[in-house]
């Protein structure tokens, strides 16, 4: 399974989701690329999209791309906050739904 970190998501972060190929949006290129677009080009190479974003299902029509999308919900964005949730994170990655939206929260 193949996991891209959205680059408002700490890159260190990657180093929590232990047994995936993980990449971040920077890494890819795709940095600056917006959420639509992105969605777009992640479907070709990743299974999951994680992200903080917790507009993004109200911004985007998430069922036409063939992606898992999986949100965090901190207080914050770093890594601090997040890591956290890293456990969660890697509970539901195998059962999350491509086109819909998976929350992890504390």
């Amino acid at each position: 399974m193949r996991i891209l970190l959205d680059e408002c998501i700490d890159r260190r972060f990657a180093r929590e989701i232990i047994g995936y190929e993980v990449k971040t949006v920077p890494q890819m290129g795709w940095a600056g690329v917006k959420n639509g677009k992105l969605l777009a080009l992640a479907v070709e190479e990743f299974d999951v999209f994680v992200t903080v974003d917790r507009n993004l299902s109200f911004q985007q029509n998430l069922p036409q791309f063939d992606i898992s999308v999986v949100v965090l919900q901190a207080p914050s964005n770093s890594l601090a906050a997040l890591k956290p949730l890293a456990a969660k994170l890697l509970v539901v990655l195998d059962s999350a739904s491509k086109g819909q939206v998976t929350i992890v929260a504390e």
